[in-house]
């Protein structure tokens, strides 16, 4: 019976693992981001909070995104578990360091799947991972942008709530 489903699946065993895989990045992600809101929450960083509470939920929905094309494609999409997660950072900084480390490794896997998907000729999944690829510029963009503030503000006097102030204004326009 499984030799049957597999016939009827539109995407490869391989390339179905790397899509959860990726549904696990996804929901590493959305937790890592929750954890820095809360961090940001409890340190007084009010903006960045909101800030990552969206990012969380973006990843939340990028996940389930995932989980459903893996569906609608004939696949078994798998629920990840997920541990593991940092919960306390060293300074202001150093979280939306780590924001732009996660985000970068996010593209590198989306990446990774776009080649693999290229090498077996499946075009339909990577259709579906141009949103992803076009998301991951957005994202990377605003995780640069908000990075850049530490060195334009600096840190020093009022500097910290200034780049908490100024981090919810970060917008990417892709028609500039």
């Amino acid at each position: 019976m499984k030799d049957l489903i597999r016939v009827r699946s539109l995407i490869s065993a391989e390339v179905e693992m790397l899509l959860n895989q990726q549904v696990k990045k996804e929901a590493y992600s959305s937790a890592v981001y929750l954890s820095m809101a809360s961090w940001c929450n409890r340190n007084g960083f009010d903006n960045s909070s909101d800030y990552f509470f969206k990012q969380a939920e973006e990843e939340r929905q990028h996940q389930l995104k995932l989980y459903k094309y893996i569906l609608d494609m004939g696949g078994n999409a798998v629920s990840p578990e997920v541990t593991g997660i940092k919960q306390e950072y060293n300074s202001f900084r150093e979280v939306f360091e780590e924001a732009l480390d996660q985000e970068i490794s996010v593209t590198q896997s989306i990446k990774n799947i776009y080649a693999r998907c290229l090498k077996e000729q499946d075009f339909v999944t990577n259709e579906f991972l141009n949103w992803f690829l076009k998301e991951q510029r957005e994202e990377e963009y605003k995780a640069r942008r908000a990075l850049e503030l530490f060195d334009v503000i600096g840190e020093e006097g009022t500097g910290r709530w200034q780049i908490d102030k100024h981090v919810g204004d970060i917008k990417y326009n892709s028609e500039a």
